[in-house]
């Protein structure tokens, strides 16, 4: 086993026994638990094909919440994981519509692991906009905001634009980053509702770019610094 694999264990016992301490602590209410995939998707471009999940696992009550939450992306063509990306996450509100985000995050991709500390914000803005803001804390420190609107056409068809910045804060040979280069990806998914939210079909477009010293890198490497993919896929809710 890995270094990086016994510290991710090793932390994901700790929040653990956090959940459950927490959850006696806080014993007003019952635990609760759900399963939901935000993305779970096949991504087309003139040059990729990718398959790649967004999915939240999570079990507690409105004091304390551990979320599993899992991010990937896989390129068929080279059969490699371009992302693969795991974190485990304890929530807590600080406000009625937002909560505190501690936990760890272990990236295991076809290429160098990375564990990082999780510090961040998530919740709903009075725009019914979901935001997630957070802060991975290592040698290589970096800063993501994701925000997504769910806007509807009907009770059954939603459009769901996306947006998301990673902000690296050095540079990182080994993951050809440069600092302060950020990479954004922006998206728009038109679902629809099969039955009752528990699985609605979409389809949609995403695109995505990287800039600054990290497009440098991309250049140099003979690499395109943007892509813009179809995507066809599923949204999972139970």
């Amino acid at each position: 086993m890995t270094k990086a694999f016994l510290i991710a264990m090793l932390m994901c016992a700790a929040l653990f026994l956090a959940l459950f301490l927490g959850a006696a602590v806080a014993k007003a209410e019952p635990l609760v638990w759900g399963i939901q995939a935000e993305q779970a998707e096949y991504r087309v471009s003139d040059d990729e094909k990718i398959a790649a999940w967004d999915f939240d696992a999570q079990i507690g009550n409105d004091e304390l919440k551990f979320v599993l939450r899992s991010e990937a992306e896989f390129d068929t063509d080279k059969d490699t994981f371009e992302t693969l990306e795991n974190q485990a996450r304890l929530q807590m509100p600080v406000s009625d519509f937002f909560d505190a985000v501690a936990g760890i995050r272990v990236d295991t991709p076809d290429g160098p692991d990375r564990v990082y500390g999780v510090l961040g914000l998530h919740g709903l803005t009075k725009q019914w906009f979901e935001i997630d803001a957070d802060f991975f804390i290592s040698d290589n420190p970096t800063f993501r905001f994701e925000a997504e609107y769910e806007g509807l056409i009907t009770n059954r068809i939603i459009f769901t634009p996306s947006i998301e910045i990673d902000v690296p804060f050095t540079d990182d040979d080994e993951l050809e980053v440069g600092a302060w280069g950020p990479k954004l990806e922006v998206g728009g998914r038109l679902s629809y509702d099969l039955i009752d939210r528990v699985i609605s079909p979409y389809v949609g477009v995403h695109y995505e770019r990287v800039f600054g010293e990290t497009a440098d890198i991309a250049r140099a490497n003979a690499e395109d610094t943007g892509a813009v993919f179809f995507v066809v896929g599923a949204r999972v809710m139970y």
